[in-house]
């Protein structure tokens, strides 16, 4: 029975939900702030979140932030009554793998739950450490070193990095780094890819201006060489 960790605090959504999710076959845990949302999810390890992001204590975004630094890759859906691109964007950084908009039909998120779920336990198979000149990458961890200087990688950072690698020499696509990292049909704009690559230069590469492993192909995207 997979478990999911319901974080809301209207009790009467929060109770909607759990019942729906129950009637579904879940196992259910829930918590009505940002804090016991944290503490529930080191001491249960669910297979899936829903997390709102106006909490009490600590905002869904804080407790998402503070999650995925811990090393927890669980998935996480935002719940949000807002709908301004700036915080599915910042959902999206952080490591959110789906975001809903209140108010939201049942039906719709349960189809969001079984379709993350469903790429949870579908991953491609991938690689969990790389090393490339002075710079060496666990991916386990979202931690880089260069020159012996630890370097953190945000979470689509390194999945970006991950795939490049994994498909070393192979261009990649924008949209498919957008499927494979972000992993869902509502995804940001390219322009988002553009920018983490930008930021993986200026961690990585000796020279960012004239990157010598993470190169772009003019036209469809990037790829990676040693």
């Amino acid at each position: 029975m997979e478990k999911i960790l319901v974080v809301e605090d209207e009790p009467d959504l929060l109770m909607g939900l759990q019942d729906n999710l129950e009637i579904e076959g879940y196992q259910v845990v829930t918590a009505k702030d940002g804090q016991a949302a944290l503490d529930l999810a080191m001491s249960t390890c669910p297979d899936l979140m829903l997390l709102d992001i106006m909490l009490p204590k600590l905002n869904g975004f804080e407790v998402l932030r503070q999650l995925r630094q811990k090393g927890m890759d669980t998935p996480v859906i935002m719940l949000t009554a807002k709908s301004q691109e700036v915080d599915r964007v910042l959902g999206l950084e952080l490591g959110a793998d789906d975001y809903i908009t209140k108010p939201f039909s049942i039906r719709e998120l349960l189809a969001r739950v079984k379709a993350v779920l469903r790429r949870r336990h579908s991953p491609p198979q991938q690689i969990d450490a790389y090393q490339f000149g002075d710079v060496k990458i666990d991916f386990r961890k979202s931690v880089a070193t260069k020159g012996g200087q630890t370097i953190e990688l945000s979470h689509y950072e390194a999945g970006i990095l991950r795939l490049l690698i994994t498909n070393k020499g192979e261009p990649i696509g924008r949209n498919r780094i957008l499927d494979e990292v972000w992993g869902y049909e509502l995804y940001p704009t390219t322009r988002t890819i553009d920018n983490h690559v930008v930021k993986l230069r200026q961690k990585l590469e000796a020279d960012p201006h004239n990157p010598a492993h993470i190169l772009t192909v003019h036209g469809m995207g990037y790829k990676f060489v040693d």
